[in-house]
């Protein structure tokens, strides 16, 4: 079997066994890093958008020669730990799925309210309504995991870190460090990093559910936008994902009249919105898996 099918899986079964290493994941000390470096860079070329060579270059040097010089030792051995070790650090960093699980468990609108601010991400607007909640849910599996793994999958740890400190780079918490032009080329390489990913979660999200609505929805977002030109901007994502929860909502109500069953109300309109998001977010990532298990089998992965 590949040995970037087994990262993944040993990657997926730590992230869930072992809650005490995710506390692992700090990346602090990249926003202290570009603090540093724009206290000590006052050039133009710093300020610049090429600066992210300065900011992520070296990080991404640093990784790629580890990847290399590691997978060319004692059967490659090393270089797999490695991959696995980067790929674990990379994904999240926290668990969707808790984070989910904790706003629909939530006793009270506060706790809810908090724990939805904790899925959109600090300093994200708050999603007040239930498409909007959707789009939450979709836009942090691909945040923290879809995004890590496919470029894990294309550039091995070298892809899971550009991956992940583009996105960090984009944040607020970084962006505030740096100059306008170089915190812009943050901004334009994560977008471009996400657009191919969200392609194929939609992909993914039509073959697990339901096509017609899916593929409905990505044509007609593309079709109001194409006045406005190629941005590499990934709201397709969202119009797919909650198309997929509507249709999967109305199946589960169809079969409900069909047996005479009353479902209950719930104390929370968006609960079963929610809850079907994170199913179809689950969903999509078995599809990515088994298609990676035939790429194994095929022979186009090492």
């Amino acid at each position: 079997m590949s040995a970037a099918l087994i990262a993944v899986v040993l990657a997926l079964v730590l992230d869930h066994a072992a809650p005490p290493l995710v506390q692992l994941r700090q990346y602090g000390w990249f926003e202290r890093w570009l603090g540093w470096l724009a206290v000590r860079s006052d050039s133009r070329w710093f300020a610049s958008r090429y600066g992210i060579a300065l900011t992520l270059g070296p990080l991404l040097v640093l990784v790629g020669a580890l990847q290399w010089a590691l997978a060319l030792h004692f059967f490659g051995l090393p270089g797999f730990v490695f991959s696995l070790a980067v790929l674990f650090y990379c994904w999240g960093p926290r668990d969707l799925d808790v984070d989910v699980s904790a706003i629909v468990d939530a006793e009270d609108a506060e706790q809810r309210r908090i724990a939805i601010q904790r899925l959109a991400g600090e300093g994200a607007p708050l999603p007040q309504d239930q498409p909007a909640l959707v789009e939450a849910v979709f836009e942090g599996a691909l945040a923290r995991w879809f995004g890590v793994l496919l470029w894990f999958l294309v550039l091995g740890p070298f892809g899971a870190v550009l991956y992940r400190f583009a996105r960090r780079g984009s944040q607020p918490a970084a962006t505030a460090h740096l100059p306008a032009e170089h915190a812009d080329a943050y901004r334009r390489l994560a977008l471009i990093l996400d657009w191919p990913v969200a392609q194929l979660v939609v992909l993914a999200l039509a073959l697990a559910g339901n096509f017609d609505a899916v593929f409905g929805a990505w044509r007609d977002w593309h079709a109001a936008r194409r006045a406005h030109g190629f941005d590499f901007d990934h709201g397709f994502l969202g119009a797919a994902a909650c198309a997929g929860v509507n249709c999967d909502l109305a199946d589960a109500r169809e079969d409900d009249d069909l047996e005479g069953i009353e479902p209950p109300t719930p104390d929370w309109p968006a609960l079963g919105a929610v809850t079907d998001a994170m199913s179809l977010v689950w969903r999509v990532l078995l599809v990515w898996l088994a298609v990676l298990a035939l790429f194994v089998l095929a022979g186009f992965v090492d």
